[in-house]
C-alpha cells in the first residue's frame, strides 16, 4: 500500500483535501495533508514565509517512501523537496499544478500563460506581501463545478497567500530523474488548461491523466481523483 502526502496550493490549506482522504483510505492506502507554514491552522507570521519553509515542512512531512502530491502552486515546493530528499519520494504527482524551471518564479510561469484568469481575483496587500483572492469571484475561478454549499465552506477557508514563495525564482538543484506523473483539469479556470497541456507537452503519454474538472477536482470529484491517485501509485 501507499503514503500519499497531499499538498494544497495558493491561499488554501490541509482542509481542501478533506472529501479526497476517505476515498484513498478505504482502498487500503494512508493518506495526510499538511498545512504550509502561514495556511491553515499553521500561525506562521505571512512576512517571514519563504519556498524553502514550504519545502522543509513538506521534507518533515515524508516518512519512508511517499506518493508526493502537489496542487497548483504547490508544483513548486513538492518539487523542491522531492529534489533535496529524493530517497523518500516513490512518485511526484501534479495536480493542474506550475511545474518549476531554474531560474524561474511560480510568477514567471504563470506568465507564459496565453490568458491570465486568476489575475482579476487577486488583491494584492498594501505592502505587497500577501495576496488574497476576492472572495465575490473565488466560486468562479475555482470551484465553479462544486456543489454551492461545499464551496461556500471552502470560500470562507481561503487565507492570505504570501507573496514571496510566488516571487523566489527556483534553485539549481542536483539534476534528478523523479517518476513523475501530471493531472489536467481541462474546466480549470485559474490555470487555464492550455498551458497545462503545454506545459506537459513532451510527458510521456502514461505519465498524463485528464479530468474534466474545475481546478478543485479533490471537492468536485473526489471518488474519481482518488482512482487516479491510486492507479498512478499502483504504476
Amino acid at each position: 500500500m501507499s503514503d500519499f502526502l497531499l499538498i494544497h496550493g495558493s491561499a488554501h490549506g490541509a482542509w481542501c483535501w478533506a472529501h479526497l482522504i476517505p476515498h484513498l483510505t478505504a482502498a487500503g492506502h494512508t493518506a495526510r495533508a499538511i498545512d504550509l507554514p502561514s495556511h491553515g491552522a499553521d500561525q506562521t507570521p505571512t512576512a517571514l514565509v519563504t519556498l524553502d519553509m514550504y519545502a522543509g515542512k513538506i521534507r518533515a512531512a515524508m516518512h519512508g517512501k511517499t506518493v508526493l502530491v502537489g496542487h497548483s502552486m504547490a508544483g513548486f515546493p513538492v518539487t523542491l523537496a522531492a529534489d533535496l530528499s529524493p530517497h523518500m519520494v516513490d512518485k511526484l504527482v501534479y495536480i493542474c499544478a506550475h511545474l518549476p524551471e531554474v531560474g524561474k518564479s511560480i510568477a514567471d510561469m504563470r506568465a507564459l500563460a496565453e490568458t491570465q484568469p486568476l489575475a482579476e481575483a487577486m488583491i494584492p496587500a498594501a505592502d505587497g506581501k500577501t495576496i488574497t483572492i476576492d472572495p465575490t469571484k473565488a466560486r468562479d475561478k475555482f470551484y465553479h463545478d462544486v456543489d454551492a454549499s461545499l464551496s461556500d465552506w471552502a470560500i470562507n477557508q481561503l487565507c492570505p497567500q504570501p507573496t514571496l514563495p510566488q516571487t523566489t525564482p527556483y534553485p539549481a538543484t542536483t539534476p534528478l530523474t523523479h517518476d513523475r506523473h501530471y493531472i489536467r483539469c481541462m474546466q480549470d479556470r485559474a490555470i487555464p488548461p492550455s498551458y497545462q497541456v503545454d506545459r506537459t507537452a513532451d510527458w510521456p503519454g502514461g505519465r498524463i491523466t485528464e479530468m474534466q474538472t474545475s481546478h478543485s477536482p479533490f471537492l468536485s470529484d473526489p471518488a474519481t481523483l482518488a482512482a487516479h491517485l491510486i492507479r498512478i501509485a499502483e504504476s
